[in-house]
């Protein structure tokens, strides 16, 4: 329901104007999956989202939910609250002045990039199994498994009739990384490979230079059913890519931390870090360790 204290917190806060922009740049880029989530939870220019309402309609419509949470969470609650049915929201609001730039997920980023496919059958089924298996398999194989989740629930693309559409909350949250994936030249797209993605390290300093594509939501049903703790194992014998260029931030601090690295990602991330260092070296004594996890 909105209220007008939704309406003036949307006008403060300028989430309006964000949620606007992106929908417009999104039109014709985002899946359509991803723009019936938009419809189906009711998101609007003039309302900030209200977590209550988010819950109420997911569950309505594949089940899920959600559940808010600080701003950082140890990735082993993060894969029990999937494992749940529950995706974890950060619950703040960025000021008007940080409307292009934030250093911790908001509630924008959280509900405009991560909800509205959840209403999709399969990508919720998918999400939740992800978790399940990640709860199972235990911390040795967390690192090499959040590649999945990178390289899709984050930085997806998928193959429709009307030609390759995003739908990673990393893209459709961020106008850089949106124009990147579907207007830019730089980037490499390769077909989902699930052995392929194992062995592939993530970039969160940048936009990202490789994108994989699947050819349906159903395929990620079904790549999560395989006998992932096997295909980890395989994936290690054989070797991680070499990257074309050496991270600032090494990939197992950023999988620890990955929440605050996705934060980077919101709305307007620069394509180049400066020799003042990034925000996640200036904020990683706040970030949880993978012995705490």
């Amino acid at each position: 329901m909105q209220t007008a204290s939704t309406t003036t917190q949307a006008k403060k806060t300028g989430s309006g104007r964000l949620y606007q922009r992106q929908m417009t740049l999104l039109a014709d880029k985002a899946c359509r999956e991803y723009l019936d989530g938009v419809k189906a939870l009711g998101l609007k220019a003039d309302k900030v989202p209200q977590l209550g309402d988010v819950g109420r309609r997911l569950d309505e419509t594949t089940g899920f939910g959600v559940e808010g949470v600080p701003a950082l969470i140890p990735p082993s609650r993060f894969y029990e609250l999937l494992s749940q049915g529950k995706f974890p929201l950060a619950t703040f609001i960025r000021r008007r002045e940080h409307i292009d730039y934030i250093e911790e997920p908001d509630i924008f980023h959280e509900v405009f990039g991560h909800c509205p496919l959840l209403t999709n059958q399969s990508y919720a089924n998918f999400v939740r199994r992800f978790g399940e298996k990640a709860v199972g398999l235990g911390r040795e194989y967390s690192w090499h498994l959040f590649r999945i989740f990178w390289f899709t629930v984050e930085f997806g693309l998928i193959d429709t009739p009307q030609g390759r559409r995003c739908f990673g909350a990393g893209i459709v949250s961020s106008p850089n990384e949106t124009r990147a994936a579907m207007e830019g030249r730089e980037a490499e797209f390769r077909p989902f490979d699930l052995m392929t993605v194992l062995r592939t390290p993530y970039r969160i300093d940048i936009v990202q230079p490789i994108y994989y594509v699947i050819d349906s939501f159903a395929q990620l049903e079904s790549i999560i059913e395989e006998d992932i703790g096997a295909r980890i194992r395989e994936a290690k014998a054989l070797g991680t890519f070499r990257r074309c260029s050496k991270p600032r931030l090494p990939e197992r601090e950023a999988f620890v931390s990955f929440t605050l690295a996705l934060s980077a990602l919101i709305v307007q991330r620069p394509r180049h870090v400066n020799n003042g260092g990034t925000p996640w070296q200036k904020s990683r004594s706040t970030m949880p360790s993978l012995q705490k996890a």
